[in-house]
């Protein structure tokens, strides 16, 4: 019967394949959604489309078939050929979310159906899967009154824990589930963590890791793009069934809890949606007042907003200490991604070139940071207490952490320096605010910093220590043992004050330039060379244009000269300035 058709990959990349799947599946009312894998089924004759399919994850999407194949058993066979595909990937388990029209297909290989609503059904393939996470919920269930909660906590806020708290008191046992899935700014482990640590105080709350089966691109793709919609009505509805089927009872949940929704269009239609189908499962809603600071609801996005713009002293009242560590981790590896944004750059790695270096570009840069923001999620966490962290613990995390980045990097020596002054930067900042301490944030972070530097032995193996020692000047441990109190006093202060200097972060870092010793800078090309740099950037200083500092990258490339050390001080200007603002 299928003689004449073949099953062939389908790379999306190619601009002439993209377009063929999308003008076939237009003709199905479905759109092309993100996938891993796409597959066809085509004409031999004329290589004419008349079937597709494809996947991301373990979820299979974008089924359609043309209605001369309907019935032919073509759809069984595509579907078996993205399974065995899937499998080969390591999933045992592989899920669809589809039409209704299309249970029986799907049935006949295998699948089960897990939810459904009037225009979406959500169908499992294999072992574990739903099974599994709804005997994990098992496990936790205690007997009594149970109620839950769904969240995504990112970050998790005091509005979240104003929540928790009163649903707790209305409930003998709460379960408060977490969003699996991974499309916020803050990771599900973070925000697992976030929403544990937040909610400890609260003896009846058992904090649940989430799955694919609730809130997620799976069950409910629109909560992560925000639209509300036909599409994203039959989502929530679909997920809604799943909760009530299968997640609510292995919990004993009788009530499910949520926080009002002034503003978001798409929570308030999923809030409507509870309240008209859950009370029929045996489910109630009830819906709890936001919490509010200065009259306005106390909500992750405007959180969100005011990290955007490096404002943690807002933040503070907002959300519980326990939060505090995970944003400040966030504004330390936004700085790093704001002095790499920064372009153009004299000698260093930028969005256009990549400066004196012939080893690394931006996306070797993208992923050194990347790498380095667990480690700097572990340091923040660690040191917001009373007391600070042992130097020799923080100096094995300081390892891992370089380990783990010259694995992303290939072994290319990109953040070293950052990660030392940075890591230095994030455990004085947690420590300062953890203690509240009445003295001026910047002083008192200052003499921290030195206080942990002072308590750190010298290494004698580095370039920058070579460097040092022939030219009598500080190295990286001996500025921080000052408590970079030149940064402190003067870098900072010249970024804050002319914060409204469309050009500020350049100039800043030529200032930098102008009074660093850049260790980098002197082992590349020797000390007077250097001293050099340092006149040729207060000379663009005084008369800055875009176009000079273009002309000095030029130069700066063809010397070979990276001001790297620099760079790592303005990303710290950077991550001070969020401190302070």
């Amino acid at each position: 019967m299928f003689n004449n058709y073949d099953i062939v990959e389908m790379p999306l990349t190619v601009k002439r394949n993209r377009l063929m799947v999308e003008t076939f599946l237009a003709k199905s009312d479905l759109r092309l959604d993100d996938v891993d894998y796409y597959a066809a089924v085509v004409d031999r004759d004329n290589y004419a489309m008349l079937a597709g399919g494809g996947f991301e994850g373990d979820v299979i999407k974008c089924i359609a078939v043309d209605d001369s194949l309907r019935g032919t058993g073509m759809s069984q066979q595509l579907i078996s050929h993205l399974m065995s595909q899937m499998n080969a990937r390591g999933h045992s388990s592989v899920k669809v979310f589809t039409k209704p029209g299309n249970i029986d297909i799907f049935e006949s290989l295998g699948f089960k159906t897990l939810g459904k609503s009037s225009k979406a059904v959500l169908l499992e393939n294999g072992l574990g899967g739903l099974s599994n996470y709804v005997n994990y919920l098992r496990s936790l269930k205690r007997d009594g009154k149970n109620g839950m909660i769904v969240m995504n906590a990112n970050p998790f806020t005091l509005g979240h824990q104003y929540l928790v708290e009163k649903a707790a008191s209305q409930v003998d046992n709460l379960y408060v589930i977490v969003v699996a899935e991974d499309k916020s700014q803050f990771t599900s482990d973070e925000r697992l963590a976030m929403v544990t640590a937040g909610c400890a105080h609260v003896k009846n709350v058992t904090v649940c890791r989430g799955s694919s089966y609730i809130i997620s691109a799976t069950t409910f793709p629109s909560y992560f793009i925000k639209r509300a919609s036909d599409a994203a009505i039959a989502q929530i509805e679909l997920d809604l069934d799943v909760t009530a089927t299968h997640i609510a009872p292995a919990l004993g949940a009788s009530v499910r809890f949520v926080g009002n929704e002034p503003s978001d269009e798409l929570t308030q239609a999923y809030n409507s949606a509870m309240h008209n189908l859950l009370p029929s499962r045996g489910i109630d809603v009830v819906e709890v007042a936001r919490l509010e600071r200065e009259g306005k609801p106390v909500s992750a996005s405007y959180v969100r907003q005011l990290q955007a713009k490096g404002e943690l002293m807002k933040i503070i009242n907002l959300v519980p200490a326990t939060t505090l560590p995970y944003i400040v981790a966030w504004l330390a590896t936004n700085s790093l991604q704001q002095e790499l944004d920064l372009t153009p750059k004299p000698g260093l790695v930028d969005t256009n070139d990549s400066g004196a270096h012939t080893d690394m570009d931006y996306s070797t840069m993208q992923r050194s940071i990347d790498a380095l923001r667990p480690y700097f999620t572990q340091l923040a966490v660690m040191s917001s207490g009373d007391c600070l962290p042992e130097v020799s613990i923080l100096q094995k995390l300081g390892l891992d952490a370089e380990k783990t980045m010259l694995k992303a990097t290939g072994g290319v020596n990109t953040h070293r320096g950052a990660l030392f002054s940075m890591g230095l930067a994030i455990v004085a900042s947690c420590h300062v605010l953890a203690t509240k301490c009445d003295s001026e944030f910047i002083v008192y972070w200052s003499k921290t910093v030195a206080d942990i530097a002072n308590q750190m032995p010298g290494s004698d193996s580095s370039h920058g220590n070579d460097v040092k020692s022939l030219h009598n000047i500080m190295g990286a441990l001996d500025f921080a043992r000052t408590g970079y109190d030149e940064l402190a006093s003067k870098w900072l202060k010249y970024y804050c004050d002319n914060c409204c200097d469309e050009h500020i972060e350049y100039k800043t870092l030529l200032l930098i330039m102008c009074d660093l010793d850049d260790t980098n800078v002197i082992h590349r090309v020797g000390y007077n060379t250097a001293q050099q740099v340092k006149r040729d950037a207060r000379q663009l200083l005084e008369n800055f244009s875009i176009e000079g500092l273009k002309q000095m990258n030029e130069r700066f490339i063809a010397q070979r000269i990276s001001p790297g050390g620099a760079a790592d001080m303005l990303s710290l200007t950077f991550f001070l300035s969020t401190l302070v603002k």
